[in-house]
């Protein structure tokens, strides 16, 4: 009799009988029975009798302890049960290996045996050094078997016993790390929930006013606490840029209070503060002015707000103050700690990334109601920034339809084709086509579109797709700041009509970066080259290793449907698990002599991609042309939106009618298969990660981060200034855009960048401090894995397919490339603004 493993996973008793043996006579005819052993009666009448008892001719099934090896009964037979030489799985006979049958019947008049069989079929891959947790519930397994053998082995069972003592402490203290993980982390969320709702939201409702030359607005703030600040929100039509106040339209504003004389003082102390916002003047831009000023005490706060226009026209305006109880730099710290609270959580994986970010805003949250802002549900859901979710929304449906046709594999198999089985042409040719790309689309529109593609192509090449799509991401990054329109930073600059009156416009915006971003991607790929030098790309295996990894995968699932119920049960279950032991440990031995024999080139390319072109072709022609059209379409309204401005759609709009439009092309009919391609965990990140920002700028840390480097350039001597400026911006900008996102601190650096240039004291031109904020924040995004919206779709695509990278993974490439580009990015501005005098 023998087990055989089949492809539909049955287990078939077989046996084989011959004329004139009567102790065979009792056994039943084949037959087929499903693979749960709990059914099985496959160790039938283990013998404990003594030594002058002979063997039963029953037809029963008895597996001999030592070593697994036939054993002949002559004058008799001791049939001692030992479950520990189970364990042990070593074979001292010299025709029994590795490979030897898991149960055999001899066809001896006396006796039965079984051995163990190893048999071979497809591979599955599966990460072999993290299996403690399996290893330890085999060990469980095998201390319950090896108790019905204890007094017949106490000597290994006690070595047993103590390997199995090991286990239980390492799994103790697994157990109680994660438990108090779990419980550090909830304590966090009920104190910040507890926070978070003992304070009411902000009910300073906006009050409506109007300014002329003529007539002012005056208002006494009567309730007022001590050692607070007074936030103070202004809206209307602002320029959102400084002007000279000596030329221009502008409000002023002026806060002013006055402290009586006490015991300590004799003469009443009094405070001022100036504000100047410029006016737009079309005077249609709606914007919100905020700043927050440091009072003196709990006396009458007088607020007056007078209008300077060159006529006299009425200028609307809506205003509303707040009182914050904690300084300036307690929030920044409270930030701060915020932010590396939810950069621990990432970094070493204790929660997911989604759940990271999520943790991170209600934290935040909670601070911001301790301080007296907690913001309204209608407040925190205006910080989300919808367009940028409805763009992921609509590529992740359009891209899920696309998949269906066999366009990707078709490309990955041209792609193979054109680098002719070469590796690093073909990654050189990705990267430098996805930065093309990016350079004239959303990042996160070409990694959406060349992820599919990559890990296709990297699984027909057994490539390792995890390092080329980092590389791919990371050219992507540096191609999108290129153009005005390749990332959202460039866009928030040419957007700004402050800066179009400086001179910063489309076309020389584009034609300042374009040049630098080519010496960037020149420097850049001799140097990806030099980081992946001892990567192992490849991750082909031999057609032995995956017939191995799949036997393991079938006999661990066939042991973990036994229900062991009696003692026979249990030795089998025991049995398939030693066997699952076994052939791991020669599994790892065959990946070590592998892993020193892979070859870097595919020398029978030509006659692969004759086989992957029968394998991987369209499978739908109709499906491919409707899905060409509405993407072409798609891709050519993204960009007559940033050309023509009568076309009143943003990019999430035009993603989210291309997805209506695909769906309703295709008749698609199963959605359920589209929505469980959607990265809802990667749209929730982008949630959370908006609130979480916005929730640090309110606490003043992106403010911050601006006026201490106008500090720092103010500081320097006057003929070293802008070189200073210039090196300083943009490694704070790339920094800061590595840890935080980088939108909202552009938004939040322009604005000090200009006044910095008008200050008559820094005399600074203000085309090279905004250029090097260009680079800084684009560049910077490739330092951390959330330092960038196409960082974050990478991963999550990929981690849909199974390929996730962590944060430390794209932490050793990335990081390191940023410095490099940044590097050459403040060369290129030095040597333009400095050397050539590019500065007008």
């Amino acid at each position: 009799m023998y087990l055989e493993n089949k492809s539909n996973l049955e287990i078939e008793m077989s046996q084989t009988s011959a004329a004139g043996h009567q102790g065979r006579s009792g056994l039943r005819s084949p037959e087929a029975v499903p693979g749960n052993f709990g059914e099985l009666r496959l160790l039938q009448g283990i013998s404990e009798r003594g030594d002058t008892q002979k063997l039963q001719p029953a037809g029963q099934c008895v597996i001999h302890a030592e070593d697994l090896v036939p054993v002949r009964q002559e004058n008799g037979f001791r049939n001692n049960f030992n479950a520990v030489n189970f364990l042990r799985g070593k074979a001292n006979s010299a025709n029994l290996t590795e490979r030897s049958p898991l149960l055999r019947f001899s066809q001896d008049d006396s006796i039965t045996y079984m051995t163990v069989h190893e048999p071979s079929f497809v591979g599955v891959e599966e990460p072999w050094d993290n299996c403690c947790m399996d290893t330890e519930r085999r060990y469980r397994l095998g201390s319950e078997v090896a108790g019905l053998s204890r007094s017949n082995s106490s000597e290994k069972y006690e070595t047993l016993e103590n390997l199995n003592r090991s286990f239980r402490l390492t799994s103790s203290i697994k157990c109680c790390l994660r438990v108090s993980k779990v419980v550090a982390m909830f304590a966090i969320v009920v104190l910040s929930s507890l926070f978070f709702s003992m304070y009411p939201d902000r009910d300073n409702p906006w009050r409506m006013l109007a300014v002329s030359p003529t007539d002012s607005f005056s208002m006494n703030v009567t309730d007022f606490r001590d050692n607070a600040l007074l936030k103070l929100q202004v809206a209307g039509p602002f320029a959102g840029r400084a002007v000279d106040s000596a030329s221009q339209e502008f409000i002023l504003i002026q806060v002013e209070q006055a402290e009586e004389p006490g015991q300590r003082r004799r003469r009443t102390q009094q405070v001022t503060h100036n504000w100047t916002i410029p006016l737009h003047p079309e005077r249609s831009d709606q914007k919100v002015s905020t700043r927050t000023f440091e009072m003196l005490s709990s006396d009458p706060i007088v607020i007056t707000i007078q209008a300077s226009l060159q006529d006299n026209d009425v200028v609307p305006l809506s205003m509303t103050h707040q009182s914050l109880y904690v300084t300036k730099e307690t929030q920044v710290a409270i930030a701060g700690i915020i932010l590396a609270g939810v950069y621990v959580l990432i970094i070493f994986e204790i929660v997911h990334r989604t759940l990271a970010a999520m943790l991170g805003s209600l934290a935040a949250l909670a601070a911001l109601a301790i301080i007296g802002d907690r913001p309204s549900l209608v407040t925190v859901v205006e910080w989300i920034d919808y367009e940028t979710l409805a763009l992921l929304f609509g590529m992740m449906v359009l891209v899920a339809i696309f998949s269906e046709t066999g366009f990707f594999d078709y490309c990955a198999v041209k792609a193979y084709q054109l680098s002719r089985g070469r590796v690093w042409p073909m990654i050189i040719i990705l990267c430098l086509i996805a930065a093309i790309l990016s350079a004239f689309l959303d990042n996160v529109t070409t990694m959406m579109l060349f992820t599919p593609v990559t890990i296709r192509l990297c699984e027909v090449l057994n490539l390792d797709p995890r390092h080329v799509l980092i590389a791919e991401v990371i050219f992507t990054n540096i191609g999108g700041a290129a153009t005005a329109v390749g990332d959202p930073p460039n866009v928030i600059i040419v957007s700004n009509q402050g800066l179009r009156r400086e001179g910063i416009d489309f076309a020389s915006f584009t034609g300042y970066m374009f040049l630098g971003i080519c010496l960037v991607l020149l420097t850049s790929f001799p140097f990806l080259r030099m980081l992946y030098w001892n990567k192992k790309l490849y991750n082909k295996e031999s057609i032995e290793i995956v017939e191995l990894k799949h036997e393991i995968l079938v006999w661990r699932q066939t042991a973990q449907r036994i229900n062991p119920a009696s003692r026979e049960e249990t030795a089998v279950k025991c049995l398939l698990m030693q066997k699952v032991l076994n052939l791991e440990n020669l599994l790892r031995k065959m990946m070590k002599t592998f892993q020193r024999q892979i070859s870097q080139e595919d020398k029978n390319w030509e006659q692969n991609i004759q086989e992957l072109q029968k394998k991987h072709r369209i499978t739908d022609t109709v499906l491919l042309v409707k899905c060409a059209s509405v993407l072409g379409v798609v891709i050519f309204m993204f960009f007559l939106n940033s050309f023509v401005p009568s076309i009143h759609l943003d990019l999430g709009w035009i993603a989210i009618l291309g997805a209506l439009w695909l769906l309703v092309l295709a008749d698609v009919q199963d959605f359920e298969i589209i929505l469980h391609r959607v990265e809802w965990a990667t749209l929730l990140f982008f949630a959370g990660l908006f609130v979480l920002m916005e929730a640090l700028a309110q606490l003043q840390l992106i403010d911050y981060i601006g006026e201490q480097t106008a500090l720092l350039i103010k500081a320097v001597p006057e003929d070293q200034r802008l070189a200073v400026a210039i090196i300083l911006v943009l490694w704070v900008s790339a920094l800061a855009s590595s840890l935080i996102d980088n939108i909202p601190f552009t938004a939040t650096m322009i604005p000090v960048l200009i006044n910095l240039s008008q200050d008559v004291d820094v005399n600074l031109p203000v085309k090279p401090l905004i250029f090097a904020l260009a680079m800084g924040a684009c560049l910077g995004g490739n330092g951390t894995l959330i330092g960038a919206s196409a960082n974050v779709v990478c991963a999550g695509i990929a981690e849909q397919h199974g390929y996730g990278f962590s944060f430390v993974e794209f932490f050793k490439l990335g990081f390191p490339m940023m410095v490099m580009t940044c590097l050459v990015a403040m060369c290129y501005l030095l040597a333009t603004h400095i050397g050539l005098g590019w500065n007008m």
